[in-house]
């Protein structure tokens, strides 16, 4: 409701506001636009949580405010790796060669996500996995009725899954960088 100003778009102005954070994210030239437009919504989300309201700033500038310090600190964290954003690098091979190894890679980063999933609690498990099922429209709905089966808001359900989330992603990124040198999955860890 907040991000309509009081009406009800029925989730449409949330998923344009999400696109145009991608979009904001892909000109930047970040990888992962749509983690860091997850982010930007999930710390709106929060703030909205903690404080009831924003009043003083119109939705959308609030969110291309709080985008532009997720972008800050995503440079931050690759500052050590690269300065600057992340330069799109074109390797010397083929598009069928390159198409493989995408392949691969995805396959290798879904292997790692199963071995994840399967590590949580399984009410997290559940939890997760119907958060993010569906698209669109049948997604908000869906996650309306889970919060109100779970006797919760939608914005504490944001936040649990984002945090689910979370460590979901950092055991997936150490079960990425770990198999490629042959190492057990690594937990998925509560802190």
């Amino acid at each position: 409701m907040w991000l309509d100003e009081g009406l009800d778009s029925e989730g449409r102005n949330y998923l344009a506001m999400r696109r145009r954070l991608v979009v904001y994210f892909e000109r930047k030239r970040c990888a992962g636009a749509d983690d860091l437009a997850d982010e930007t919504l999930n710390r709106v989300a929060r703030r909205l949580e903690e404080e009831g309201g924003i009043v003083d700033t119109p939705p959308a500038r609030y969110c291309y405010i709080t985008a532009k310090f997720v972008l800050l600190e995503y440079l931050r964290q690759a500052d050590g790796r690269h300065a600057g954003p992340v330069p799109r690098l074109e390797p010397a091979i083929d598009a069928s060669s390159r198409a493989v190894v995408e392949r691969e890679r995805r396959e290798k980063r879904l292997d790692c996500l199963d071995d994840c999933l399967a590590r949580l609690d399984a009410d997290e498990r559940a939890l997760i996995l119907e958060y993010y099922c569906g698209e669109q429209r049948a997604k908000i709905e869906r996650r309306r009725q889970l919060a109100a089966r779970l006797r919760t808001t939608a914005n504490a359900l944001t936040l649990r899954a984002c945090r689910i989330r979370g460590r979901l992603h950092g055991c997936v990124k150490a079960c990425c960088a770990g198999s490629d040198r042959h190492v057990s999955t690594p937990s998925v860890s509560r802190e």
